[in-house]
């Protein structure tokens, strides 16, 4: 009988240390309005049976807010990881961490709520999500 296939986890699906998890709280780095938020879900990854989805620098994660102006709390809505806290390797062989955990918060289609980002993103997040790009003030 043929062994079977071992297919990647999250960590090899991008080579990115995946940083935060479901259950994790992290900052939301936008001017919509919220300021903090649990992390709920992970879409579109996929991992063993009954196996919580990480989530890294550029994933798009479903998110509680936990803190914010009364309009936005309470509220699940859609975000994009920024920064992590975690050191991932890039293809050149850089090291990259930040100080934070951040989040920026969008709309199912990928656009931004807010319409300033506060705070640096990767080039990482810059490729991978252009209209996020376009409000950042730096790109690392």
């Amino acid at each position: 009988m043929p062994k079977k296939k071992k297919y990647g986890a999250v960590l090899s699906r991008r080579g990115f240390s995946a940083g935060l998890q479901v259950g994790s709280v992290a900052l939301v780095a936008d001017n919509s309005g919220a300021k903090e938020a649990l992390i709920v879900d992970v879409p579109l990854v996929k991992t063993r049976v009954r196996r919580l989805g990480r989530a890294t620098v550029g994933d798009l994660v479903v998110v509680s807010i936990k803190k914010g102006t009364p309009q936005v709390r309470k509220q699940i809505s859609y975000a994009v990881v920024i920064r992590q806290k975690r050191p991932y390797k890039r293809s050149d062989g850089t090291w990259i961490s930040f100080n934070d955990n951040a989040l920026v918060l969008v709309n199912p289609d990928g656009t931004p709520k807010g319409s300033e980002i506060r705070g640096a993103i990767p080039k990482e997040v810059a490729e991978r999500w252009p209209t996020v790009a376009k409000l950042a003030t730096s790109i690392i």
